[in-house]
C-alpha cells in the first residue's frame, strides 16, 4: 500500500528540544531557555514538548533527560512533556518505569515516554554508560515489554515491581530512524515517531510498513504517526536563511567528525554555504528542513503533510538566538493551524 496522500484530519504539532548550548551561553542559561520555550509552546497551542537523551556532548544540556522533563512539566500546566527519547539500552527497564511512573504521578496525563534503541552518543561513551550495551540493544523489544509490565496493574503480585508506575497513564512511543523500528511499533500496536529531521531516507517505506502491519492493542486501536522536521521560519526568507546558517554549520561538523562545540552564531547565507547545503550528503540529511518566510514554509509543509499523511509534526529549530527561535515556533504554529482550517 502506498503512503496515504490524503490527510483530511487535523495535524497536531509539537516540539523536539535538544537543549543545544549556543556559543556564549552556559548550561544553566540553556535550561532556562528550554523552560521559556516550553511556556511559549503552551501559549502557541503545541501538543507536547519532548527532550532527547544525549551523552558526552558539550553542546547538549539534556543529558539527565528525566530530570529536565520534570523541570519543564513543573513550569507548565497543560503541555504534555516527555522523552524523544530515552535511549533504553542505556538503562534498566525497572529504573525507567520508576522514573516515569514518578513523573506521571506528579503530572497526571501529561508525561510521554518515547523509547529509542540507539545510544545517543559515541560507542566509547556507550560502553562507559553500560558495558553490555550491544546486548541490551538487541533486547530492545523485550525491554519495552518489561516497562509495559511494570506500568500494568497486573504486576502487583510479581516479585519485582515498580509500584509507583502501576496503573499510571504514561503513553509509550517507539522511536526510530529505519524500517526496523516500523515493524516493531506495528507489532506492538504502539504509536510511532520517526526521526525524519535527520534520518530521511527510509521515512516513507517505514510509514508504509507501520501502517500495513499495525496490530491494534490495548494502547492504540489504529496507527499513529509522528514525524520529525526542522523548521526555520521568519518574517522574510533572508532572516530565516540567516537563522539556519548555524544549523547548517552544525550538520557539517557532525558529518565531518569535527569537534562538537556550542552552536555558532548566525552569518550571512553565502554562496559557499548554499553550495554546502546542496551537497548530496548534506541534502539527504536535511531533506525535511523548511527554511523561509511564512508563505514559503506553509507551501512546503502542506506538501510534506500531504505526502506522509502524518498525524503529528514534531518540530526542531536549532538556532542561536532565543527570540528568533520562539518567533519561528510561533509562525510554525500559525502555519499548521491555517492548514488545518483549510482542510
Amino acid at each position: 500500500m502506498k503512503t496515504n496522500n490524503i490527510n483530511d484530519k487535523h495535524t497536531a504539532y509539537s516540539i523536539l528540544d535538544l537543549a543545544i548550548v549556543t556559543k556564549g551561553s552556559s548550561f544553566k542559561e540553556t535550561i532556562q531557555n528550554t523552560v521559556s520555550l516550553a511556556q511559549k509552546a503552551e501559549e502557541f497551542g503545541y501538543t507536547r514538548y519532548w527532550l532527547a537523551e544525549h551523552h558526552n556532548m558539550p553542546a547538549i544540556a539534556s543529558t539527565a533527560t528525566s530530570i529536565l522533563i520534570g523541570h519543564v512539566a513543573e513550569a507548565t500546566t497543560t503541555l504534555k512533556v516527555g522523552s524523544g527519547g530515552i535511549m533504553l539500552p542505556n538503562h534498566s527497564a525497572l529504573i525507567v518505569a520508576e522514573q516515569f511512573g514518578t513523573l506521571g504521578t506528579m503530572y497526571p496525563n501529561r508525561i510521554d515516554l518515547g523509547l529509542g534503541r540507539a545510544p545517543g552518543t559515541d560507542q566509547i561513551t556507550a560502553r562507559a554508560i553500560r558495558s553490555d550495551f550491544m546486548d541490551a540493544a538487541q533486547s530492545f523489544p523485550e525491554e519495552i515489554e518489561s516497562i509495559q509490565t511494570y506500568f500494568s496493574t497486573n504486576n502487583q503480585n510479581a516479585k519485582v515491581r515498580a509500584p509507583i508506575a502501576e496503573g499510571v497513564n504514561v503513553p509509550i512511543y517507539v522511536l526510530g530512524s529505519s524500517t526496523d523500528s516500523a515493524h516493531l511499533a506495528a507489532r506492538k500496536g504502539l504509536p510511532y515517531a520517526f526521526a525524519s529531521h535527520f534520518a530521511t531516507a527510509q521515512l516513507l517505506p517505514a510509514l508504509d510498513i507501520y501502517r500495513n502491519e499495525f496490530m491494534p492493542s490495548p494502547d492504540l486501536d489504529k496507527p499513529s504517526v509522528t514525524t520529525g522536521i526542522n523548521v526555520f521560519a521568519a518574517d522574510t526568507d533572508e532572516e530565516a536563511e540567516r537563522m539556519a546558517t548555524s544549523f547548517i554549520k552544525m550538520i557539517v561538523s557532525l558529518l565531518t567528525g569535527a569537534k562538537r562545540e556550542a552552536l555558532d552564531e548566525p552569518a550571512e547565507m553565502t554562496a559557499e554555504l548554499r553550495e554546502t547545503l546542496a551537497h548530496p550528503t548534506v541534502q539527504q540529511m536535511t531533506r525535511y528542513t523548511f527554511i523561509g518566510s511564512k508563505s514559503k514554509v506553509k507551501k512546503e509543509l502542506k506538501e510534506f503533510i500531504d505526502k506522509t499523511g502524518t498525524d503529528e509534526l514534531i518540530i526542531t529549530t536549532n538556532c542561536h538566538n532565543q527570540e528568533a527561535r520562539i518567533r519561528s515556533y510561533q509562525l510554525a504554529a500559525e502555519i499548521i493551524n491555517e492548514l488545518n482550517e483549510e482542510k
